[in-house]
């Protein structure tokens, strides 16, 4: 029972983190990363919220990974984009409503905090192992399908909503770059020792 509690805590305290950390690389105003500047422009484009889009594309990226896996859905993942797709909205709409940084310096440190936050709690939230961000389930999904390392797998998915984001009007900039080189070594960096001290197999 406890093991159970221990991963709802890391799976909706990871998540909540994680679109904390989203939310400031989007305030930071410097490029957010692919996706989210995805999920911006069309929320610019359309009435719908960033969070609504998130969970919108979600559900998008959970049929095309199963049609390229030609696997049933993973239907469970839909509760982790709804999740995060709310949490951003809250932080965005309610805590940090019309909240604007100025000052290069500011926004890099906005930036910065934002980007260590998302990878620090996408840390948390994969130690529960229940449902992946259908994001990153999708670079699994191209890894397997055309046989690549997951490092250019990453390339492509991020390339894609790239190109998408550009095309919508996203917010793309040098944050964008951060965002896409530094999540992954800074998830190698945390994912080890947060594992060590979560470590719910281990609790009865």
């Amino acid at each position: 029972m406890r093991s159970v509690i221990i991963r709802a805590l890391s799976y909706t305290g990871g998540l909540l983190i994680v679109s904390f950390g989203v939310t400031l690389t989007i305030l930071a105003g410097l490029g957010a990363g692919a996706w989210d500047a995805l999920n911006v422009g069309l929320a610019i484009q359309t009435r719908f919220s960033v969070g609504n889009w998130v969970i919108f594309v979600g559900i998008i990226l959970i049929g095309l990974n199963a049609l390229l896996t030609r696997t049933k859905p993973v239907v469970h993942s839909l509760l982790t984009i709804f999740i995060l797709g709310y949490f951003i909205d809250f932080w965005l709409i309610i805590v940090f409503n019309d909240t604007l940084f100025s000052g290069f310096m500011l926004q890099m440190i906005i930036l910065l905090l934002g980007i260590v936050l998302i990878a620090f709690g996408a840390s948390i939230y994969m130690q529960a192992e229940f449902a992946l961000i259908p994001i990153d389930a999708f670079m699994f999904v191209l890894r397997d399908v055309l046989g690549v390392n997951l490092m250019v797998a990453k390339t492509i998915a991020e390339l894609t909503a790239l190109v998408a984001a550009f095309f919508v009007g996203g917010p793309i900039g040098i944050g964008t770059i951060l965002v896409t080189f530094l999540i992954g070594p800074l998830i190698q960096f945390f994912f080890p020792r947060i594992e060590k001290r979560i470590n719910w197999k281990a609790t009865h």
